[in-house]
C-alpha cells in the first residue's frame, strides 16, 4: 500500500509548490487565514498548507510530463 501513497503523493501533484527539499505548499484552495497571538495582539496571517512530498490526500491530480523537444 505504501507504493501506492507514494506515486498519488503531494510531490507528484499538479497542485503542488515545492519550497524546499520534501516541503511544499498545497495549493488547491485558497490560502487559509490563521489566527496567532504576539505579546498579547491578535495577528493573522493566510497561507498555503504546508505539506511533505510524500503526503497525501482525496484532491490528488498527477502533474502533466513536461514536453520535449524533439530531435530530427
Amino acid at each position: 500500500m505504501k507504493t501506492i501513497t507514494t506515486n498519488l503523493a503531494c510531490g507528484n501533484c499538479v497542485y503542488w509548490n515545492s519550497i524546499e527539499d520534501s516541503t511544499g505548499e498545497c495549493r488547491r484552495h485558497a490560502p487559509q487565514t490563521i489566527a496567532f497571538e504576539v505579546d498579547d495582539e491578535l495577528k493573522f496571517e493566510s497561507m498555503f498548507p504546508v505539506t511533505g512530498s510524500d503526503d497525501w490526500c482525496g484532491d490528488f491530480s498527477r502533474q502533466k510530463p513536461e514536453s520535449q523537444p524533439v530531435d530530427f
